[in-house]
């Protein structure tokens, strides 16, 4: 599943929606007056990313909800901090491994002469 997230958050439209639901709640329309795209432009990037898990969806009346899926994200996330844990360990592993670097001894300036 995270490689259908993976490419529903990689579309900049999809982006701005996501990042706009991820404030609050949003209807159809209020996305359709922030975003420079048609109402049918941003229900068909809705439908992606309800697909991929990344927003859901509640009725209220007539109007349609839609907020991020902290679930969907969580595992987007999960998938990008093994990225992380990958490569600290290789980091961790390469300073573990590397000899310290030869330190120069510091020069101490000349203490000042002492006026009488």
């Amino acid at each position: 599943m995270t490689a259908e997230r993976l490419n529903a958050i990689g579309e900049p439209s999809r982006r701005a929606i996501l990042t706009l639901v991820a404030g609050r709640e949003r209807s159809v329309s209020e996305l359709t007056e922030e975003l420079p795209i048609t109402q049918s432009a941003v229900s068909q990037h809705l439908r992606v990313l309800l697909d991929a898990g990344l927003v859901s969806v509640r009725a209220e009346g007539t109007r349609r909800l839609y907020r991020v899926d902290l679930g969907g994200l969580a595992e987007v996330r999960a998938w990008v901090d093994g990225f992380w844990d990958d490569v600290l360990a290789a980091f961790a592993t390469h300073v573990e491994a590397t000899p310290p670097a030869p330190t120069q001894p510091t020069e101490n300036p000349k203490p000042a002469k002492e006026r009488p």
